[in-house]
């Protein structure tokens, strides 16, 4: 059975966007995944969701098993993933509550398992291509979602995944932005790597909630100001979802 699987990330840990909606607690070859695998439909399309720091937000970025949730979406049969993330922008025109369809990453975390491949057969090495790590195509349909809907998006933006829990300091927060980094979270290039490792065409939507610490002329983030946006902005990313979900089922078909 063909299905699409959701990553929810902070703020969405657990929506109610499900019809029929049914838990299956799994296990992988890498161990658990951060919650029971939610089962449902939207608008009659078989969907998985899965709270990427667990359902009530217990596990820090880089205690994320994120091998054992992406195995365990493929397992479940998903064949396409959308995730959804909390971001701070890193350029004045990203402003808070804006959506950006991510379309590049830089990785700056420095310990988590980025690879399913723990050794490879003999003379057979296993390098996964990356120069696009999100799908073009499920790219393609959240960026005519966001347009029919007339939200304040941006069709492309790179994203800079750092380790956290702690946020960055100044310095990085510059560095990033000299790099070419469009807006910073803690997350999303681990799991694209593992999605694209795994076959699996790869989205995410991410929602600016603040601008990191660059700009001095603000206060730097906080997790209460996180929250803040994203919880007035959160059914922007539910409706986003709901709009893209039958159309990504086409992909599938």
């Amino acid at each position: 059975m063909n299905r699409i699987g959701i990553i929810g990330g902070s703020g969405l840990d657990n929506p109610d966007i499900l019809d029929h909606p049914r838990d299956s607690t799994v296990n992988t070859a890498w161990g658990s995944p951060s919650a029971a695998l939610k089962s449902g439909q939207i608008a009659g399309v078989d969907v998985v969701l899965l709270a990427r720091h667990g359902r009530a937000h217990t596990l820090p970025p880089s205690q994320v098993n994120y091998r054992a949730n992406i195995q365990a979406l493929k397992d479940a049969g998903c064949t396409h993933i959308l995730a959804t993330t909390a971001v701070g922008s890193l350029r004045e025109e990203i402003g808070r509550g804006d959506l950006v369809i991510i379309d590049q990453f830089i990785d700056f975390t420095k310990q988590r398992a980025m690879s399913f491949h723990q050794s490879f057969a003999p003379h057979q090495p296993m390098h996964t291509p990356m120069a696009e790590p999100f799908d073009a195509a499920l790219r393609a349909i959240l960026i005519d979602a966001c347009a029919q809907r007339g939200f304040a998006f941006h069709r492309a933006g790179t994203v800079v995944t750092i380790e956290g829990p702690r946020f960055s300091t100044r310095a990085e927060s510059r560095m990033f932005r000299a790099w070419g980094a469009d807006i910073i979270n803690m997350s999303v290039a681990t799991e694209a790597a593992l999605a694209n490792e795994a076959g699996i065409p790869y989205a995410a939507v991410a929602m600016s909630t603040d601008y990191d610490c660059w700009k001095t002329d603000e206060e730097p983030v906080t997790w209460d100001a996180i929250l803040a946006v994203f919880n007035e902005n959160a059914k922007k990313v539910t409706t986003l979802l709901v709009d893209a979900i039958p159309l990504v089922a086409r992909l599938a078909a």
